[in-house]
């Protein structure tokens, strides 16, 4: 039997990895639960996994897989169909290949606007370096560009060194919102964006980096992320 607090989580993250395709962060997990630090997120999550609910993947940030869920939260997303993501590896094709479905995807190109720093800022970014296809099911209305990541300071959101990452043209943000932010009108960085009165900050997704905080009229939002490319 899953604890209160065990349940909650599990239910948190199966909604956002339907809504999203991907697990929240441990900060989301965090303020979604309303606990205190993030430590108590981890001994949720060893236990989840510990009873079979959950499977954390190797060498990659913010992976966890759900691999079942209880029956009273199953029949609750019934209608949502729930069940495991699989990738077929080598298995064996079940038609031949003349009898194989085609699937077209459709694409769009998008000017790569140099890179952005998942760090400490670096140079703004004006000049297009070249362009990537991306899917058009990853986009929404407006305009859209692309940066290639440079730092690890936002791993733990998924987001790594060398990533493509698909911004939505805006100068406005929410709470919460991983933001290209240009500082004093010269340097530009990828964080998440959090305002307090007067002032923002800009938060790292990696302990290792502190957050920053500036005036308002010292941050200017240029966009907010919406997908990431990543080349294996």
């Amino acid at each position: 039997m899953l604890t209160k607090k065990q349940l909650d989580l599990l239910n948190f993250i199966h909604t956002r990895v339907q809504r999203d395709g991907v697990p929240p962060s441990f900060d989301e997990m965090k303020e979604a639960l309303d606990l205190k630090s993030k430590s108590g997120i981890h001994r949720l999550i060893t236990a989840l996994e510990e009873r079979g609910f959950i499977r954390r993947l190797a060498h990659r940030a913010r992976a966890l897989e759900i691999v079942k869920l209880p029956d009273a939260m199953a029949e609750k997303h019934a209608r949502g169909g729930f069940s495991p993501k699989v990738i077929d590896g080598d298995r064996p094709d079940s038609l031949p290949a003349a009898a194989q479905p085609v699937i077209t995807i459709a694409a769009v190109e998008l000017n790569v606007m140099g890179r952005i720093a998942a760090g400490v800022p670096i140079a703004a970014i004006s000049e297009v370096s070249h362009s990537v296809a991306v899917p058009q099911s990853m986009l929404g209305r407006g305009e859209h560009y692309a940066l290639e990541v440079r730092g690890d300071s936002m791993i733990e959101a998924g987001i790594n060194d060398g990533d493509v990452v698909v911004i939505r043209e805006t100068t406005t943000a929410n709470n919460g919102d991983i933001v290209v932010a240009l500082v004093e009108d010269q340097e530009a960085t990828l964080k998440t964006f959090r305002r307090n009165g007067s002032s923002i900050s800009l938060e790292a997704a990696n302990p290792a980096y502190e957050t920053r905080i500036y005036r308002d009229d010292q941050v200017k939002v240029q966009g907010r992320l919406v997908g990431l490319i990543r080349t294996y």
